[in-house]
């Protein structure tokens, strides 16, 4: 969600502040700022609202200069989209603040320290921290103790680094709930939110575990647990090579990563496959003495994540012989919720760092799981860490808010657990070998998915008027549709709804008219025939329909009905490849409406508050 990054060198570290904002912008933010100390140790910083280019802008007409500096790119939670809720924020001149989270007891907080004499001039919950801490800190010898003080006071979820014109060469940090890594430097070291904001200038990496708080300077980190005890955490070399900064030939990110499906998804499956089944260590060291005994699974996740574990609900029960729930993180960690003997629990994130979905895993530690799973895009992130056993979809940086590739690549390592738990559960060799042949198969399927974007983009065309859209799927196909409706009003804004297909004439038909454009995936399986006779249900009420379907299912269109050919492929293996056309349709019509395929209005990328 927000971006925070962090300096002090021996050189000036506006640039560097400025490019790791840029590198975050990915995460979806409204405003941006920057703070630094200057040589005559007075705070000096710039805030603006709008885009991080704006920001750079303003720098250039009053230049800041310092060797020790705080920048931040803000998705509004308290607080409208103005300069005065832009981070960083300030106490009395002399501390500097940025924060991701949210502060649940910053009411009371606030008007504590108003009574103390402090005035606000921010709406922010952030605030609150700024002069919490300059507060402790009359009372406390050292910014480190005060910072340790004020934030124990704090509820909620943080991640923040602070600034103080009295000791002008040091960053204390804090994390809860919300990630921070250090990047280590010679001469120099570096705090954020995301280490891809620290390429450019350090491969070292240190990953804050929860509870942490750091003292940095230029040449030494201190690190502190939840027990305020002196603690070592290990120094990781990342091996990323993705430059966020670049689309290359592509006009968006996110056709970027549709285009990048095929490779994405071959990068999953690489060294994970024997000729007949999976390898247990796909999941990590221990899955075979784990996987063994599991008896029901219970996937958490949230949004596009969700979607995943639904399809993965109908693979793992039809073949792998187990039961499974499904759950929106959200719902789950607030509800009592019954465990299964012998549950897996799997948390599904493409950050790794998504906040419920985060919670609902520390939560199933307390809850009598045999074991916990994650499928996640970033090794370093909390849930891999946390988790019993983790899979990583090695997708790359994903850049556009709507995910793309994360989805197709986590839907590959949910059918690959399939196998996984079913070949201890009965699952019949010829079965799993005929799995893992269509597994195999996938990478070329995805890519004539992809060649379909120039019937796609003509066919966008006549959603450019439409307001509303309905989604139609059976089987596992009904998530599929319910995630292309989740694109499409993502990026186009055009209100989209998904139904199992066989409830249409449970309401939805009631919304049918030649102003709601419905469209139908439809893979040659053995709902097929049922899935037609929804679409006359549609075309009989003057429905205008669009229809998704395998090139051997012979549908006839006509002036009602628009059928786009999808290739014939293994039905084990439909929903990954049915899901390319639809984020193909919803990148188009975006096109066509004029919106921020990239970021889109009100959304983040990743999600590290409730």
């Amino acid at each position: 969600m927000c971006g925070i990054v962090g300096a002090t060198s021996e050189r000036r570290v506006t640039g560097i502040l400025l490019e790791g904002l840029k590198r975050l912008e990915y995460r979806g933010y409204d405003s941006a700022g920057v703070a630094v100390i200057d040589a005559d140790n007075h705070l000096k910083s710039v805030r603006r609202t709008g885009k991080v280019q704006e920001l750079k802008d303003a720098i250039e007409q009053n230049p800041l200069d310092g060797t020790i500096g705080i920048a931040h790119t803000r998705w509004a939670t308290h607080g409208g989209v103005t300069e005065a809720n832009a981070h960083p924020h300030r106490s009395e001149d002399e501390i500097a603040v940025v924060h991701n989270g949210i502060i649940e007891n910053h009411e009371r907080l606030r008007e504590e320290l108003k009574a103390e004499g402090y005035v606000f001039n921010s709406q922010t919950d952030t605030e609150v921290i700024a002069h919490l801490i300059h507060h402790e800190r009359k009372t406390h010898d050292d910014l480190l103790d005060a910072v340790k003080s004020a934030v124990r006071q704090l509820e909620g979820a943080y991640g923040t680094v602070v600034m103080d014109t009295k000791y002008p060469e040091r960053l204390v940090v804090a994390r809860s709930g919300s990630p921070l890594v250090i990047g280590v430097g010679i001469g120099e070291n570096f705090v954020a939110s995301d280490q891809l904001a620290l390429l450019p200038v350090t491969r070292q990496f240190i990953y804050l575990e929860e509870g942490d708080v750091a003292d940095i300077n230029r040449t030494e980190i201190d690190i502190y647990d939840s027990e305020g005890n002196a603690v070592e955490r290990e120094v990781v070399e990342s091996d990323v090579s993705y430059d966020a900064g670049g689309k290359g030939e592509y006009r968006h990110f996110m056709l970027k990563e549709i285009y990048e499906q095929p490779i994405a998804v071959r990068n999953t499956l690489e060294g994970r496959l024997s000729e007949t089944t999976v390898l247990d260590n796909a999941f990590g060291e221990d899955a075979a003495s784990i996987l063994k005994d599991i008896e029901h699974v219970q996937i958490v996740a949230c949004g596009t994540s969700y979607h995943a574990g639904m399809v993965a609900r109908y693979w793992l029960e039809s073949m792998a012989n187990v039961s499974c729930n499904v759950e929106i993180a959200s719902e789950f960690r607030y509800r009592k919720s019954y465990v299964h003997p012998n549950s897996l629990l799997v948390t599904i994130s493409q950050s790794g760092e998504t906040a419920d979905t985060l919670a609902a895993l520390r939560l199933s530690k307390e809850l009598g799981y045999k074991g916990s799973l994650t499928i996640c895009n970033v090794g370093s992130s909390s849930m891999v860490r946390e988790s019993d056993l983790a899979f990583l979809t090695r997708a790359g940086a994903e850049i556009g808010v709507a995910s793309t590739k994360a989805f197709t690549t986590q839907l590959t390592g949910l059918l690959m657990l399939t196998l996984g738990i079913g070949k201890y559960r009965g699952m019949p060799e010829q079965q799993q070998q005929a799995v893992v042949h269509a597994l195999q198969a996938l990478p070329a399927k995805l890519e004539e998915a992809v060649s379909l974007a120039d019937e796609i983009e003509e066919l966008a065309q006549d959603f450019a008027n439409k307001e509303h859209s309905l989604f139609l799927g059976r089987g596992n196909q009904y998530p599929i549709a319910m995630e292309g409706a989740l694109k499409l009003k993502e990026i186009s804004y055009i209100h989209a709804e998904a139904y199992a297909a066989g409830e249409l004439k449970h309401g939805p038909l009631a919304l049918i008219d030649e102003e709601m454009p419905v469209i139908v995936v439809a893979p040659n399986n053995d709902l097929l025939e049922k899935l037609k006779s929804n679409v006359e249900e549609v075309r009989a009420r003057g429905g205008l329909m669009y229809v998704f379907a395998d090139k051997n299912a012979r549908f006839k269109g006509d002036e009602s009905l628009n059928v786009l050919n999808v290739c014939h492929c293994d039905e084990v293996i439909a929903p990954i490849v049915y899901t390319v056309p639809l984020q193909l349709l919803s990148y188009y019509v975006a096109l066509i409406k004029g919106t921020d395929v990239d970021q889109p209005r009100n959304l983040a990328k990743s999600v590290t508050v409730e």
